[in-house]
């Protein structure tokens, strides 16, 4: 059977393909066909004026009619799409979602920060993993970041914050967040099993990509901190250069990666696994789950 998972961003949208089959044991595996990527950026207008102006509106259109026609083409059974953290805040979402259902037929729900946390929690990564640890998952975006803690086997807590790399940019992060996203990490962590960090996002991605670290092993918070230096050293232009980036991602792969350090050092935690899976990852698991 396959399914398509749509995440709209602060940053980018995605469209996720996957197909999910199961063995005599009716244990399902999720084979990623292919993942879209659009760097709509929605978050560098809503976070400083409340809007999605018409030139970002006409571009979400575009996407998502280009979206339907993919899933078309590859016959998948069921789509689910939703909006996190710009479209949140923004006061024409209403308006913006009517228009796309009536566009390409696609319904856009606009998901909390708690129900962000808890589908990449879906993806069930710490329980594969040993039992001697506990397991903070971060998910970086544009304009949230979503906390998971995980220990002895159960999901402990989960929460959002208005910490994001766009935000970040535009200086719209007040200390007090900070403060409080250090207070809660360190209330939940402690007396808790050491901490290893499991980390979502493109920027985490790119970082392990770049590190040539072997997959399924973690990398370390120094080589983050390492990384964070080198980057933010030198200016965005220098940055795609000397690192072959692109534009939407060298300006907020540094904020990126002072969040994960920050919130890495709260925790105690010296390592961070990168799976490569997100939020769309979680919600094709999830509308799996549903349909069974």
């Amino acid at each position: 059977m396959r399914l398509a998972a749509i995440d709209i961003g602060s940053n980018a949208a995605r469209l996720l393909i996957s197909e999910v089959t199961t063995d005599k044991n009716n244990t399902p595996s999720f084979n990623k066909l292919n993942l879209f990527r659009v760097p709509l950026r929605l978050g560098f207008e809503v976070f400083e004026t409340g809007l999605i102006s018409k030139e970002k509106t006409r571009m979400l259109l575009d996407t998502m009619k280009a979206f339907k026609h993919l899933t078309d083409a590859y016959q998948v059974k069921q789509i689910r799409a939703c909006a996190t953290s710009a479209m949140r805040e923004a006061s024409n979402a209403l308006d913006i979602i009517r228009k796309v259902k009536l566009e390409s037929g696609i319904t856009i729900e606009v998901i909390t920060g708690d129900m962000e946390a808890g589908l990449i929690f879906e993806n069930h990564i710490a329980e594969t993993l040993d039992k001697d640890h506990s397991y903070m998952y971060l998910d970086v975006g544009g304009g949230s970041t979503e906390l998971s803690f995980f220990s002895n086997g159960v999901l402990t807590f989960k929460e959002s914050f208005n910490i994001g790399t766009i935000r970040l940019l535009q200086g719209a992060v007040l200390e007090k967040t900070w403060e409080v996203m250090k207070e809660v990490i360190k209330t939940v962590t402690k007396g808790q099993k050491e901490v290893v960090a499991i980390g979502s996002g493109g920027n985490i991605n790119k970082v392990f990509t770049m590190s040539k670290a072997k997959e399924g092993r973690p990398m370390s918070l120094d080589l983050l901190k390492s990384y964070y230096r080198e980057f933010n050293s030198v200016t965005v232009a220098e940055r795609m250069q000397l690192f072959n980036l692109k534009a939407d991602r060298a300006d907020v792969i540094v904020p990126a990666l002072l969040i994960y350090t920050n919130a890495m050092r709260w925790a105690g935690a010296g390592q961070i696994y990168v799976p490569k899976i997100g939020l769309a990852d979680g919600l094709v698991q999830h509308m799996w789950g549903e349909l069974k």
